[in-house]
């Protein structure tokens, strides 16, 4: 007989996501690939077998009766090292101040860059360990780090460093997005900021990441100053992404497809027409629905719109100091909640489709023979308990390259 590492067998349901290996979208979205009372077998740090009654001699067995098994969550948009908490600013919207109150009152993304500039690269990494400690004991193996909260080539590539000794690390394999242009700063126009990006950033941080963001906004980066932004980081290796039409419709969503971004991240407010014009190139939408619960804005992503068009949707925490949350298993309830989603939709979008916005998806987000080892076991019946059993941490065991973390 031959002999594994660890098998976990008798789970009520094994949610593998086979399927084809790019996007999914439309009704595939739907196809999870379920295994009833199904075990899995793992030798090393993969995935060595998978189905119903296996027979193999193991170092451990787990079994995972009346539970599901599910792979690791992959978060695919947050801004992981800041220094600095904004918790005062919860009263400020409460008592029904704008965001622009609260920025003249100190707030917003200034405090944050104020507070990360002056923290070392230690304390960085001890504050960001924390969250990604949090994000592992939710569920979360691999996900996004975005720069941007330094906006000057000096604090960006410490952010970017922080983000590297923390994926050499910890458990949680961590993937690195240059988003220098994510303000303005205060000192500067954005015809001025956009060309030190371009010029002097861009160069010097290309071997700390695999993308290129940029916030494509109203009052922040035009769609031509983003355009420029993105084309110069193709020029240096890094693969475009983009928040797009969050506040208002820039035209964000139809520069993502014509630029041939990975993803296009927030679209609470892109056009049809755009719309089709990612499902068309296969750009990824990751949404991001804790910013408007977090905003307190009565109003969210139409995700049910966006995949009967024919997008790939994908689900992440846009976690940061103004939505701090490192929980994929509210993103999915919220997706369903709020956003329209079927929780297989939602389960697809926070895991095998999430993996294929960040390019993930050879090695994470489906249960497959020959993938890396990144599994959760869930204390549910199946998979619908997810979003339908709010309030609590549904993962029981989480499994990082065959080993047992939690």
């Amino acid at each position: 007989m031959e002999h594994v590492d660890l098998l976990i067998k008798n789970a009520n349901e094994i949610v593998t996501l086979k399927g084809p290996n790019r996007p999914r979208c439309k009704e595939e979205m739907n196809d999870l690939s379920i295994i009833k009372k199904g075990s899995i077998a793992i030798k090393e740090n993969f995935i060595f077998d998978i189905g119903k009654d296996l027979k193999y001699k193991a170092d451990k067995t787990i079994d995972a009766k009346g539970k599901i098994v599910i792979p690791g969550f992959v978060d695919p948009h947050t801004h992981l090292v800041f220094s600095g908490s904004r918790e005062f600013e919860l009263d400020m919207k409460l008592k029904g101040h704008s965001y622009i109150d609260i920025l003249k009152r100190g707030g917003g993304i200034f405090h944050t860059v104020n507070e990360t500039r002056k923290a070392s690269e230690e304390r960085l990494f001890e504050e960001s360990k924390k969250r990604l400690d949090t994000m592992l004991r939710n569920g979360t193996t691999t996900c996004e780090g975005k720069s941007g909260y330094g906006l000057n080539l000096k604090n960006e590539l410490k952010i970017l460093k922080v983000q590297k000794k923390l994926n050499q690390s910890h458990f949680v394999d961590i993937v690195s997005t240059f988003l220098g242009a994510h303000a303005v700063p205060k000192e500067m126009n954005p015809d001025e900021y956009t060309n030190i990006v371009i010029d002097e950033m861009i160069p010097q941080v290309k071997n700390y990441c695999s993308f290129c963001d940029v916030f494509c906004e109203k009052g922040v980066f035009s769609t031509k100053q983003s355009k420029e932004i993105l084309t110069e980081g193709k020029k240096h290796g890094m693969i475009p992404k983009i928040h797009a039409d969050e506040i208002v419709d820039t035209g964000g969503a139809s520069l993502a497809a014509d630029i041939g971004a990975i993803s296009a991240d927030h679209l609470l407010n892109s056009n049809k027409k755009n719309l089709d014009k990612m499902a068309k190139k296969s750009v990824i939408g990751v949404l991001l629905p804790g910013t408007p619960f977090s905003l307190m804005i009565n109003r969210y992503v139409n995700a049910r719109q966006m995949i009967d068009l024919g997008v790939p949707v994908a689900l992440a925490t846009d976690l940061n100091p103004n939505c701090w949350v490192e929980n994929m298993q509210f993103m999915i309830q919220l997706g369903c909640f709020k956003m329209g989603m079927t929780p297989a939709e939602a389960l697809c979008a926070s895991t095998f489709n999430a993996a294929c916005s960040i390019k993930k998806q050879n090695t994470v987000g489906s249960l497959e023979k020959g993938k890396q080892a990144d599994i959760l076991i869930m204390d549910c019946p199946n998979f619908f308990h997810i979003p339908y059993h709010l309030g609590v941490n549904h993962v029981e065991k989480v499994i990082k390259k065959g080993l047992i973390l939690i």
